[in-house]
């Protein structure tokens, strides 16, 4: 017996956690800070929190009811119809279940290079294949409906990461319509807005009310803290939305998700106090890192440092754990998750030691 061919499919390298690193050197977790994997500094919710506390007595009944509260709640907040949140386990059971719902086997997705892996892993899952288009250092990372449209030949699916990682640049609302516009009628645009909460621009959510063609994909991972219970949601058009029931897997997302993330919503403080923080944090980077900079509407920033590798090793033996943007191809950037003012600080005055050296 033999496995399918896997020899085209790429492994999702996420950032090594502290205690991961203080073994491989020996030292005490304690003496680390995370700043590699774009979590949230604060933690989760206290909300969240305290429902998931109160959901652990319950979780051996199946999600049904609170899996529709959640739906609900999001609905509300977009304005849409409850059949158009597409619950699922992360933001990637999202992007797994867009390419249910779309693709046949052969079918070609448009991705950006660099970028989030899974957009290629998931497609190859389901037989389809896939092509690039270019985000370039050399046009400052910028990012513009005529990159994607210069590359677009016929897609089933187009990805606009929006704000974008590794870069921490933006789409404009206008340049997801011309996209959306000059693609085919059957093109489906995915606008991954997991970083929305971060930027001051409109979400494309907005554009569903006239278009079947955009869907746009949400994260409680980032501002609400909640990466450890994946929880994220798509939000699709109303045309076909109930798609969803013949895609999904039973019960796409926990109880203690579900609960957690109706709660979160309804924790503006916690999320206020991490944009705060965020927006603090870029600013000091820009001012005081001495490396080259990229405006960022993410929870991070991306950094010119030369040697990236070099840099990243450097910083870690000092305690500060960032992201080597190599696995991105982008070999002189590191990118430096918004932590804390105190983990911000100390990450930056780690960095000019090295980058002085």
């Amino acid at each position: 017996m033999e496995l399918r061919d896997l020899s085209d499919h790429v492994e999702y390298r996420a950032g090594r956690g502290i205690e991961e690193v203080a073994r491989e050197l020996g030292r005490d977790p304690a003496e680390f800070v995370k700043l590699s994997s774009n979590e949230n500094p604060h933690g989760p919710s206290p909300k969240a929190e305290a429902a998931i506390r109160e959901t652990a007595s319950g979780v051996h009944r199946y999600p049904k009811a609170v899996h529709a509260d959640l739906t609900a709640a999001l609905a509300d907040r977009w304005d849409v119809a409850d059949e158009q949140v597409w619950l699922a386990n992360g933001g990637d059971g999202a992007l797994d279940y867009l390419a249910r719902a779309t693709l046949a086997p052969g079918d070609r997705v448009l991705v950006p290079t660099p970028g989030f892996t899974y957009y290629g892993m998931s497609a190859r899952f389901h037989h389809g294949e896939v092509a690039e288009y270019d985000v370039r250092t050399e046009d400052g990372f910028a990012l513009t409906a005529e990159s994607v449209l210069d590359a677009y030949d016929g897609e089933r699916v187009v990805y606009l990461t929006s704000p974008h990682n590794p870069t921490g640049h933006r789409f404009t609302l206008d340049a997801v319509e011309e996209v959306a516009d000059e693609t085919d009628e059957d093109t489906l645009v995915v606008v991954d807005e997991a970083y929305g909460e971060f930027t001051d621009a409109p979400s494309a959510v907005s554009l569903l009310d006239e278009r079947d063609d955009v869907a746009v994909l949400r994260t409680f991972s980032k501002a609400y803290g909640l990466a450890g219970i994946r929880l994220g949601y798509a939000v699709t058009p109303q045309a076909w939305a109930d798609a969803y029931a013949r895609v999904q897997t039973p019960f796409a997302a926990s109880a203690i998700a579900c609960r957690a993330g109706t709660a979160a919503l309804d924790d503006d403080e916690h999320v206020e106090q991490t944009v705060d923080s965020v927006e603090w944090s870029r600013q000091y980077m820009y001012d005081e890192l001495d490396a080259r900079t990229y405006e960022s509407h993410g929870n991070f920033v991306l950094a010119n440092v030369g040697d990236a590798t070099e840099v990243a090793d450097a910083a870690k033996r000092e305690g500060v754990l960032i992201r080597d943007c190599s696995s991105f191809g982008l070999p002189e950037h590191v990118r430096i998750t918004c932590g804390t003012r105190e983990e911000t600080e100390r990450a930056v005055a780690v960095l000019n030691e090295v980058l002085a050296e």
